[in-house]
């Protein structure tokens, strides 16, 4: 039988396990991409696992429970919400638990879109958000960042059309690391409201922020309540990646819509990750505080060896997430060039490629699940076969 190709064939295949596979035929390999995917080195904290009893003594735990998440969750993110992000929950506004912020997306495409519709993404950009508004059936519309990859809003108002839905941006930002000022947030956030679309706000990062500079919520701005999209993960500042907790700010008039999308697609949150995430958000700050600054003296590390790239490479100064996103100055196309430093100096970047970064060689470096001493001989490893590679 001759069977047609679905919506599928057009959206681009994950470059994580593409890599993940030459590193695993590649024997030795220290992988700059997490093992694979941009993850932490600690685990979640103990008080996650202690709420776990309490979960299993309950029978009704077993069954279906609220599509949103479950009250007790719900309650203590309003609390964290209002106290870390100056965003407090209203009759303007909700929270609805997901798995994982990348859940979050594709629920607010879904709830805000139809076919043929667009989504402005700022370059380079998440490729899973990429992919997301493809399967919807949307066109991705890209806009260039400058030269330190900060937003550009006039370049964002002038690619508005009137298909255009949302502008998507990412601070802390993947795949550059890159911080968005407050002011560029404002404006793109001023643009939505002025042209009646909506500022969907990425802050998975949220928390990975180094020398002194703070995280800045969107939809924290006044009035913005009514068509800012605000997603936030667990996976990486409580270790939470295979826990798939992650939840979303949205306007009051689309959780009608949001909730259609999750009931279809998982009708509720997992209850376990639900009761584990409960016991993560009481955990006391200095459990943040130290993993993250362990991730800051990494970061340094990584700092101090790229240095001696600068004839190489042109690295752009990033001050949060745990990513480094380099220009490399050569011809060479960026998967062989990573396939090179794989199978000849067992080291693994990301191609720039996977974000959208066509007009050069580009590599993503990710350092947040390397112990300080894994990663300076991984980075001793890319500086060295990128040196050897590319002079």
């Amino acid at each position: 039988m001759n069977y047609k190709l679905s919506r599928m064939a057009a959206i681009q295949s994950p470059i994580i396990p593409v890599v993940g596979e030459l590193i695993k035929n590649s024997p030795g390999t220290i992988s700059l991409v997490s093992l694979g995917q941009g993850v932490v080195h600690y685990q979640p904290p103990d008080t996650a696992m202690e709420l776990l009893p309490k979960f299993l003594a309950e029978p009704k735990n077993h069954l279906y429970q609220p599509v949103i998440g479950i009250p007790e969750l719900l309650t203590v993110l309003a609390a964290k919400l209002s106290i870390f992000n100056s965003l407090d929950i209203n009759e303007e506004n909700a929270i609805v638990v997901t798995a994982g912020s990348n859940m979050g997306f594709i629920n607010a495409i879904l709830a805000i879109t139809s076919p043929g519709d667009e989504i402005i993404l700022n370059t380079p950009y998440y490729f899973n958000h990429e992919m997301a508004i493809k399967m919807a059936g949307c066109h991705p519309v890209l806009v260039a960042t400058d030269t330190n990859y900060q937003l550009i809003p006039k370049a964002i108002a002038a690619a508005i059309t009137d298909k255009t839905r949302a502008v998507v941006t990412i601070s802390p930002n993947n795949p550059t690391g890159v911080i968005y000022s407050e002011t560029a947030l404002k404006q793109v956030n001023e643009i939505c409201r002025e042209r009646g679309i909506y500022h969907i706000s990425d802050e998975a990062y949220e928390y990975f922020t180094y020398d002194g500079v703070k995280h800045i919520s969107p939809g924290a701005f006044a009035g913005s309540h009514q068509y800012t999209i605000s997603l936030f993960s667990l996976s990486k500042a409580y270790g939470f990646a295979s826990w798939r907790i992650g939840y979303m700010v949205i306007p009051q008039h689309l959780l009608i819509a949001v909730k259609k999308v999750q009931d279809t697609i998982l009708i509720c949150p997992p209850v376990v990750s639900q009761y584990a995430a409960l016991g993560a958000l009481q955990v006391k700050d200095d459990y943040l505080k130290d993993n993250i600054g362990t991730i800051a003296k990494v970061r340094e590390i990584v700092i101090d060896s790229l240095r001696s790239l600068q004839d190489l490479c042109t690295i752009t100064p990033a001050n949060g997430a745990f990513y480094f996103f380099l220009k490399v100055q050569t011809k060479m196309n960026d998967l062989e060039l990573v396939k090179k430093l794989i199978q000849e100096h067992k080291i693994a970047v990301i191609p720039g490629t996977t974000f959208g970064m066509e007009d050069g060689c580009y590599l993503r470096v990710a350092y947040g699940a390397l112990p300080a001493d894994t990663a300076k001989a991984g980075i001793e490893r890319l500086v060295k076969g990128l040196q050897s590679i590319v002079l």
